[in-house]
């Protein structure tokens, strides 16, 4: 289970929700999987992320909510690798990895479930699958265990490994995207709307498998519209607005934060 943070303050004594800052439960590094500190990043002369501090403990679900274009997917960018940071540290499982190349982040334990999935419409299930295991594409033993955790876990992808991603349900493509995140044996995955475009039904058997990688030992960011959904699933979130943390508190805070999540709602509606 995720770690719970009961210290209630934050490093100056101010109640932890109130305005960012970092718990005394993140002081110590060997708790945290994934430790950001001043990251900054641009798209060109836009700067996006302003100066953000971003911590996940080890065996935690973090999420990450905002309004659009706050810089939530940015973050995610940063940390896989697919964005360089204009500065600022990105400390994984002990090591700095901003700015490395991607394949060395997956390596490395990061994977990610894009947002819109990212999957090759014109391959079948198992070869998306085997996208996600191209850092060990020669290591048939790994390739196969991969496989077969990823069946064990969604076997309608089993049934169905032989069928164009294009062809699947949208419930279908969102278990092959986080199949192929999974086929590596992750320390972090990072999901970017899980819920977005699906049936009640479907968003509720995977927030059940969310719960059950987290439980098998993987740390988890969540992006995700639906506020509701991604505060019931973790015990800690920010909340990011133009560039920068707003609030860094537990989960049950930020459910009280109208005047945050308000806006997130909005965002939703249109």
């Amino acid at each position: 289970m995720a770690p719970k943070r009961t210290d209630g303050r934050g490093p100056s004594g101010v109640p932890v929700g109130v305005s960012a800052g970092r718990s005394p439960k993140r002081t110590n590094v060997d708790d945290l999987i994934l430790d950001i500190r001043g990251l900054r990043a641009s798209y060109g002369a836009v700067e996006v992320l302003r100066g953000i501090d971003f911590t996940v403990a080890r065996g935690e679900i973090v999420a990450l909510l905002g309004t659009n274009g706050a810089g939530k997917s940015t973050i995610l960018r940063c940390v896989s690798g697919l964005l360089k940071p204009d500065a600022g540290e990105i400390v994984f499982d002990g090591r700095d990895v901003a700015g490395i190349p991607t394949e060395d982040t997956v390596r490395a334990g990061i994977t990610q479930v894009p947002g819109g999935r990212g999957l090759l419409p014109n391959l079948t299930v198992e070869e998306n699958l085997r996208m996600g295991a191209y850092p060990i594409r020669r290591q048939r033993a790994a390739v196969k265990a991969g496989y077969e955790r990823v069946y064990g876990i969604f076997p309608r992808l089993a049934e169905r490994r032989r069928q164009l991603a294009g062809l699947m349900s949208g419930g279908e493509a969102q278990m092959l995207a986080i199949g192929r995140a999974l086929m590596l044996q992750p320390k972090l995955m990072m999901i970017d709307e899980l819920s977005l475009g699906l049936a009640p039904l479907i968003v509720e058997q995977l927030v059940q498998i969310v719960r059950d990688i987290n439980d098998s030992g993987v740390s988890m960011i969540l992006v995700e519209q639906s506020a509701n959904l991604a505060l019931s699933v973790t015990d800690h979130a920010y909340f990011i607005e133009k560039g920068q943390i707003r609030f860094d508190g537990s989960s049950r805070q930020l459910l009280e934060r109208d005047d945050l999540l308000r806006s997130v709602f909005l965002a939703a509606a249109r």
